[in-house]
């Protein structure tokens, strides 16, 4: 091995693992297996596990941390 792992997060000073950071992200079609293809508001598109939150269908709002929903959101325009 010619190097160590760093311990410390990026030059922005956080990271996906220590972070508590989730992204809003519009379902844009099913994948399969738990999976969903999603868009964030910038529309950039990822794949989503999202088991968490049972039966997705296009135009659901999930909240996505780290590539997996942990929650979905209110409908635009519900209270």
């Amino acid at each position: 091995m010619t190097g160590y792992l760093s311990t410390a997060c990026g030059p922005d000073g956080h990271c996906i693992t220590c972070s508590d950071q989730a992204t809003p992200m519009r379902v844009v079609g099913a994948g399969g297996a738990g999976l969903a293809f999603c868009t964030d508001a910038g529309g950039n598109a990822s794949e989503v596990e999202v088991t968490l939150v049972n039966d997705v269908v296009q135009g659901d709002l999930l909240l996505v941390h780290a590539g997996v929903a942990i929650a979905r959101l209110p409908a635009e325009g519900s209270p």
